[in-house]
């Protein structure tokens, strides 16, 4: 069976025309039933394409003929035997087509609004597309408050296993329905990065409206030279600092391709393997699969932390700063020691006890994240002074320790 570029609306549903257009047969399999397991060829992937692929730039209209492209690649892929896992934007700009807006509103609650019209829709078609491939799939919205809090981290992580295992392709997104500025991702390129180590993915691919990573914007720099591979932490320390690019030029997506960079350093920190390359030709995961040198691929860290570091460096949300003497740098920096309210110089931020913050030399410069065990004021109480010294002067008895060494992991730097 194959799936073409002539799809249409029809009695209000999709009818699917000119099928012999792919050159790429699809393997069925039974939708009841997971592929069986083949340690050799099986890979879990997770795919993500942002709005200004999946929708017409001039209108905001969802571009048909590429999501039915990328549904097809993500059947080919079940077929081979991966798993794969479908990171979609595109609520809020489907929402904007339906309501007839000119533009993104720029309104909290009026964006959430649009984002519930335009989230029901574009599902709706996905299953549509997908169902005439005899694919299941699971609708999974996500907030970042649903990842900070690390009982409903666990839980996200395990039912997407389990939809892995069923044989379904999760469809994940930001909920904008109901995320507020304070928890929201900020961008699809950091869930999915995010998703990809939560599941210990094989693959991130990055679908994006270039081709590949670039020295420079091609938009605008014509000296711009294109980046093949990346292959480790300094090199992509150096890409970081030196590219600036604006958000996608259609004015519909929020990813520019510094949230990729975020990205493929969340991923490759995990051990996962990422890669942009161009949303226009959906079936480029495949090709690079089959070993085609496509995009810029940016290689695994041979090491990698465990599960709950993972979600300490970039599951939650900090919410304040505490910088550090140099005593205290070289402490948890290289002999893994906790933190002593004796290292700290500083507070910057106001934040409770058991939520996360971040851990900085006099500098500035973020050396660690972990979660604190007192709160800003208190903490400011206790600048300097030895643990001995906190029961009398915060009245109680409290931890010898402001962070814990298990509550703490070193970022990349």
């Amino acid at each position: 069976m194959y799936l073409g570029r002539s799809v249409v609306w029809q009695n209000g549903a999709l009818d699917f025309r000119c099928l012999p257009v792919s050159p790429r047969p699809i393997a069925m399999t039974s939708p009841s039933s997971p592929l069986p397991d083949s340690p050799a060829r099986s890979q879990t992937i997770v795919l993500k394409i942002g709005t200004s692929s999946l929708t017409q730039p001039d209108t905001g209209s969802l571009a048909i003929a590429t999501i039915a492209s990328l549904v097809e690649t993500v059947c080919t892929l079940r077929s081979q035997g991966h798993r794969v896992v479908l990171v979609s934007s595109g609520a809020v700009g489907v929402g904007c087509a339906r309501l007839h807006m000119t533009e993104r509103p720029r309104n909290l609650a009026t964006k959430q609004a649009v984002a519930a019209v335009g989230q029901g829709r574009l599902i709706r078609i996905y299953d549509d597309l997908f169902t005439s491939l005899q694919q299941p799939i699971a609708q999974v919205l996500l907030t970042r408050g649903d990842l900070v809090r690390r009982a409903s981290y666990v839980n996200a992580c395990n039912t997407l296993r389990e939809l892995l295992d069923l044989g379904v392709v999760p469809i994940v997104n930001e909920n904008d329905a109901i995320s507020n500025d304070e928890l929201k991702f900020g961008d699809n390129d950091t869930l999915s990065a995010l998703v990809a180590s939560a599941i210990e993915a094989d693959w991130l691919f990055l679908l994006t409206d270039v081709d590949r990573l670039y020295s420079a914007d091609p938009t605008r720099n014509p000296d711009a030279v294109p980046i093949e591979r990346v292959t480790g932490r300094d090199e992509l320390n150096r890409l970081e600092a030196s590219i600036r690019t604006d958000s996608s030029s259609s004015g519909w997506g929020t990813g520019g391709m510094q949230t990729k960079l975020i990205a493929a350093r969340i991923a490759t920190d995990a051990g996962v393997t990422a890669v942009i390359a161009s949303s226009q030709q959906p079936q480029n995961p495949i090709d690079i699969l089959n070993g085609a040198t496509i995009g810029t691929r940016f290689d695994p860290e041979p090491a990698t932390d465990s599960a709950r570091k993972r979600w300490l460096a970039y599951g939650l949300v900090t919410q304040g700063k505490i910088f550090l003497d140099d005593g205290a740098v070289r402490a948890i920096g290289r002999s893994g020691k906790s933190l002593l309210a004796a290292g700290i110089v500083r507070v910057e931020g106001e934040f409770q006890a058991s939520e996360a913050v971040e851990l900085c030399d006099s500098s500035g410069m973020v050396l660690a994240r972990g979660i604190v065990n007192y709160p800003s004021v208190e903490l400011t109480q206790l600048l300097g002074h030895q643990s001995g010294e906190i029961e009398s002067l915060l009245g109680y008895s409290g931890p010898p320790t402001v962070v814990h060494r298990d509550n703490l992991v070193l970022i990349s730097t």
